[in-house]
């Protein structure tokens, strides 16, 4: 869904992120194909609903000499689960979560727990795209990525560390660098897109979205699709375990 409100002020390098659904031009992205998946499980019990926020921040000028008009100041906004929590223990994630009573709507659940999470002002961000649902088979949560511009950027840090063990702004320079990017093979069989950033391995879920984006984005760089690796061994040369 297109924020009609908000079109204009979106800077011109966030068009394509704001008016276009993420997309798997290279067929190596399952998180965007799991429809029917969902219809089954929804058939035997209900999926739960959350949110997450998928936050960019940088200057709102484009760089003309840049793929896209991509500011050098450009990232996007990470955390790093605790590793005692019962689901996605040590993973990199947006900030989110399950929706709650009082939350009025996805965006509103986004910029809540994001609030929760990292320190995050709501007042500083600027919602532009609420993209459609996808399914997280291992939780069982039907999850609306929330795209945002973070039009004044805060302080944001590790708010409570049973929630999360990181918060830290990646570059999208890095995330968009064909030396970061490869696909990673789970042990039971899942491949899908991954990046080596800061420190850490983005795969899974938060990675099914970014590389969605960035196809969408005009600041993709060819990347080799056919780089595969062992999830395992990838998560230990970055000193995560699985």
């Amino acid at each position: 869904m297109r924020l009609e409100a908000s079109s204009n002020g979106v800077p011109q390098w966030l068009r394509g992120v704001a008016e276009h659904d993420p997309a798997d031009p290279a067929g190596v992205n399952p998180v965007l194909r799991r429809n029917a998946m969902r219809r089954f499980v929804a058939a035997a019990t209900r999926p739960r609903d959350a949110a997450v926020l998928v936050l960019f921040g940088g200057s709102p000028e484009p760089d003309s000499s840049a793929p896209g008009g991509l500011p050098a100041d450009a990232d996007v906004l990470l955390t790093q689960r605790a590793a005692t929590l019962r689901q996605h223990s040590g993973q990199v994630a947006f900030p989110g979560g399950g929706v709650e009573p009082q939350d009025d709507g996805p965006i509103s659940t986004a910029l809540r727990e994001a609030r929760e999470e990292t320190g995050l002002d709501p007042a500083g961000v600027e919602p532009i795209a609420v993209l459609p649902k996808i399914f997280v088979p291992p939780s069982r949560f039907d999850v609306t990525p929330v795209v945002a511009y973070w039009r004044d950027p805060g302080e944001v840090g590790v708010v409570s560390e049973t929630e999360a063990a990181r918060v830290t702004r990646v570059p999208l320079a890095d995330l968009i660098d064909p030396a970061n990017r490869f696909v990673v093979r789970h042990p039971l069989g899942y491949m899908g897109p991954a990046f080596a950033v800061d420190g850490m391995l983005v795969w899974g879920f938060t990675a099914g979205v970014l590389a969605g984006l960035l196809a969408v984005s005009g600041w993709e760089h060819e990347w080799d699709h056919h780089d595969v690796r062992d999830l395992q061994a990838s998560l230990a040369a970055v000193g995560m375990t699985l």
